[in-house]
């Protein structure tokens, strides 16, 4: 267990102490968003957004109702937030912003340092759902300084489990949820049961798996190297799949064509839905997911019943690219 503490604090820049495991990140939420209510009083008031996966989105409203916790929503204009988006919304009884570091959705990298000063003139918490960021950006807790953050190894490539950083003064303090022998300190107290030790080993393989793509004297350096190395081609795949949508009439984009964003697509086909056009897909050898992906609000802000979400990651090819694009034309 302390090796994959260990690996996963490289991963965050983080203590070991402040990683705690889970069956997946929406178990990691339901159980803070339950302890994190018991601190707060009607009246109080969280921040969520429209662009966030409901597993940072539904926990919370079930907590806040249980409270009598008012929500304040943001909304994201042109799949972007405004610069002044969560100004509106943050004051004085904020007790908690909850915000994904990456749409899962519109392929939108969010600011989190920006939204983390704004978060640091109040007493408020921050929770950041980075589950779509880890396999795409360097994650680091301590710079963008947030008391949460939560990712899902299986994004990276490892097995399906839930990493949850907590600022070790959090997870001593608040009210853990757990069995009496469960330890009454450390990241210990936050995990119920025997944990799954073969998940656990592969959740290490991921982490040194993704070090071994990039070179440095330790895991960290690799794994920044690494994240370099991940960026550069994944802006190259997404900048040649933008320029080939870019010549079809037929295909809408919902998402950014430019700024910082990860190569996830979500598109429309003209006289398609979302099933008939994966199917298509499919039978050209291609897949893609369709659906909300548990992006619930994200599709009542685009008016949609759901996309097809189009991913490239760092083992795809241009040839690759250029295959789907091909594969889209023909649908035209």
């Amino acid at each position: 267990v302390m090796d994959t503490r260990s690996a996963e604090a490289d991963l965050y820049i983080a203590s070991p102490d402040e990683i705690v495991f889970a069956q997946n990140m929406t178990s990691h939420t339901f159980a803070l968003s339950r302890a994190l209510a018991t601190t707060w009083t009607e009246g109080d008031e969280i921040v969520l957004t429209r662009m966030d996966h409901d597993a940072n989105v539904a926990p919370w409203l079930r907590a806040a109702e249980d409270r009598d916790v008012t929500v304040r929503w943001v909304d994201f204009e042109n799949y972007v937030f405004a610069p002044d988006a969560f100004d509106r919304v943050i004051g004085s009884r904020t007790r908690l912003v909850a915000v994904t570091a990456a749409s899962n959705a519109l392929g939108t990298v969010t600011d989190i340092p920006a939204i983390s000063r704004q978060v640091r003139q109040t007493d408020a918490l921050l929770f950041v759902d980075a589950v779509h960021a880890a396999p795409h950006r360097l994650i680091d807790v301590k710079a963008w300084d947030v008391d949460f953050l939560v990712s899902s190894a299986y994004k990276f490539y490892g097995p399906h489990i839930g990493i949850l950083y907590g600022k070790a003064e959090h997870l001593e303090s608040l009210p853990a949820y757990k069995v009496r022998p469960a330890p009454e300190h450390g990241p210990g107290r936050w995990e119920n049961g025997t944990q799954s030790f073969e998940t656990l080993a592969g959740v290490t393989a991921a982490v040194d798996y993704l070090a071994s793509l990039g070179e440095g004297s330790s895991r960290r350096e690799q794994l920044a190297a690494a994240y370099d190395a991940i960026g550069s081609h994944e802006a190259r795949l997404g900048d040649r799949f933008l320029a080939g949508l870019a010549e079809f009439d037929h295909v809408q984009l919902f998402g950014v064509e430019e700024g910082d964003r990860t190569s996830t697509f979500s598109i429309g086909v003209d006289g398609l839905d979302d099933v008939a056009l994966v199917n298509l897909l499919a039978e050209q050898g291609i897949y893609a997911t369709h659906g909300s992906y548990y992006a619930v609000e994200v599709m009542k802000s685009l008016g949609q019943e759901g996309l097809v979400r189009i991913g490239f990651v760092h083992y795809n090819t241009l040839d690759e690219v250029d295959a789907v694009l091909s594969a889209l034309d023909d649908l035209g």
